[in-house]
């Protein structure tokens, strides 16, 4: 009952988390990757220690490649985004990237013209636009039979919107994340937030399916328990099982994080983050959310 009675404290920390999600994004927006705005990527590895960045820029800089992204990636790796290189050009910046006494051994190259990356970026909104309303319809089905003292559209409408809330935190702190290291978005972005959507959801289902079997044995029973206390009592129930499931899944992507390829890195870093406001949303947020929407429903029916 703790949670559910000091509800108006979480959705104040919820508004003021948001609200730090919502302007990383605006003022710091998310630099896309060559794979959505098409481009070239091209990975070098030295044997011994790498050169310094200013070096090799100062040896790009005469093949008029325009705005080129050089930066550090793995012990002695270096990662050169660039426009959409063509074979001399690539040759090229294999050789500026060899300076005398470090020889670069190339690792991939990816090259992506501007109209997949921009088919790619509309089908990711697509995808993640399916997958919400999927949801949404989903629970409202499931919980057709549950509908005093809210409807069961209620569950699936507050499911989103909590989803809406787990996909803005990890894509603010993914934000200011990228404008301090250089990281850009890209596919591994998107599959780790539609990753997120799906953990997420089942937790939230996790608590919203107790809540459906106190409010059956309710109605069985006759007891007529107050919503909000068969709410706190879901939730506490639940709690446990939330945050030891969440605990082993951080401490895989921490693993993953630290031990994994520097590729997954960030991955990795969006995932953790959106497996903490996942859990947060869940517990302090979804089944909170029900009491007032229940009053609200109550008094509209008098």
């Amino acid at each position: 009952m703790f949670i559910v009675n000091h509800r108006k404290f979480f959705f104040t920390i919820t508004g003021l988390v948001l609200a730090v999600a919502i302007g990383a994004i605006t003022f710091y927006r998310l630099p896309l990757g060559i794979d959505f705005t098409g481009g070239s990527l091209v990975e070098v590895s030295y044997a011994s220690a790498r050169p310094d960045l200013s070096t090799l820029n100062a040896r790009l800089a005469p093949l008029s490649l325009g705005e080129v992204s050089l930066r550090n990636a793995g012990a002695n790796d270096i990662a050169l985004r660039s426009r959409a290189l063509t074979p001399a050009e690539h040759t090229a910046v294999l050789d500026a990237l060899s300076p005398e006494g470090a020889q670069a051994t190339e690792l991939s190259f990816t090259s992506v013209g501007p109209s997949v990356g921009s088919e790619l970026a509309r089908k990711a909104l697509v995808a993640l636009g399916v997958v919400i309303i999927t949801i949404m319809l989903y629970i409202a089905w499931a919980f057709r039979k549950v509908s005093r003292p809210v409807s069961s559209w209620v569950y699936g409408s507050i499911v989103v919107a909590i989803l809406f809330h787990d996909v803005i935190v990890p894509t603010g702190f993914y934000a200011i994340w990228a404008h301090f290291t250089g990281a850009q978005v890209d596919t591994l972005f998107l599959v780790a937030l539609l990753t997120i959507l799906g953990y997420s959801v089942n937790d939230t289902i996790v608590i919203f399916d107790r809540v459906r079997e106190h409010l059956a044995r309710d109605q069985k029973v006759s007891t007529h328990e107050e919503f909000s206390a068969l709410v706190g009592r879901s939730i506490s129930e639940t709690m446990g099982r939330s945050i030891n499931t969440s605990l082993t899944v951080i401490l895989v992507l921490v693993a993953l994080a630290f031990f994994g390829s520097p590729v997954t890195f960030s991955f990795a870093l969006v995932l953790i983050a959106g497996v903490i406001a996942g859990t947060y949303s869940s517990i302090l947020l979804a089944a909170p959310l029900l009491v007032p929407v229940s009053r609200y429903f109550t008094e509209k029916r008098k």
